[in-house]
């Protein structure tokens, strides 16, 4: 089996799996139909493309430092915006005292959650042609790559490169841990261990399975097809923890 191994890190990221109208909520982990939309857009396919070929392709992610889950409260519409008639904004100053329903003022609020300081490993398998193609797009991608939202941008490297492995634990036990300070990483030695999701192959799905709402045909549209996944835990070996350079000048 061949997998395509992906770091997904940034202070930020967003992966909505229920997100509807002012309450825009976040997985703990990647969903597939965000780390689609991401490979889709590394590939510059449009929002209507056919994502079928994506969609095919097996995930499992190990969450390598879990986040903390934030909350963003947003406003959307009031004072001088573009489009203000479609949020009822007041074209002149004299609509001011009018009643909301004539065009007075309106401003939209939402709630927005996202994950702070989160690290994971995403693998996905698939046949191998296919995968250094969705390699070689990910290192110079069509478009500009982000993390659930646009200004969630990775501070890393998002490819690590195309393996060989007997199946997606090993793709994922064979990927190194990375620690950012020394005290960081006796605390992972005590329990050197990461939680990881597995998506299982239609075949393999039963009732028993988490199931979640993460499978979209084509972005054009809000519907979602379900996807049944399995959670594990994976020990990871002392030879893999090493230190993440890319934190080194912070010290």
């Amino acid at each position: 089996m061949n997998a395509l191994i992906l770091r997904l890190t940034a202070p930020m990221q967003s992966w909505g799996l229920q997100s509807r109208f002012s309450v825009r909520d976040t997985a703990r982990e990647p969903t597939k139909s965000g780390v689609v939309g991401l490979l889709g857009a590394a590939l510059g396919r449009p929002r209507d493309a056919d994502f079928s070929d994506l969609n095919a392709l097996l995930m499992a992610v190990r969450i390598d430092r879990p986040a903390t889950v934030r909350r963003d409260y947003h406003t959307a519409g009031g004072g001088t915006v573009p489009n203000r008639k479609a949020y009822g904004v007041a074209e002149t100053s004299a609509d001011l005292n009018k009643p909301v329903t004539e065009g007075k003022l309106r401003t939209v609020p939402s709630n927005r959650y996202y994950l702070a300081d989160a690290d994971f490993r995403v693998a996905l398998a698939g046949e191998e042609s296919f995968l250094r193609d969705l390699e070689r797009a990910v290192h110079q991608p069509h478009w500009a790559l982000f993390l659930g939202r646009k200004a969630f941008v990775p501070n890393q490297p998002l490819r690590r490169g195309v393996i060989e492995a007997t199946d997606l634990t090993g793709a994922l036990r064979s990927e190194p841990w990375f620690y950012r300070s020394p005290r960081e990483r006796r605390l992972f030695e005590q329990n050197p261990q990461c939680r990881a999701i597995f998506e299982l192959p239609p075949h393999e799905a039963s009732q028993g399975d988490d199931v979640r709402p993460d499978i979209v045909d084509t972005f054009a549209s809000r519907d979602f097809q379900l996807r049944h996944v399995q959670t594990d835990w994976l020990s990871i070996d002392p030879s893999l923890i090493q230190e993440d350079e890319s934190c080194i000048s912070l010290r």
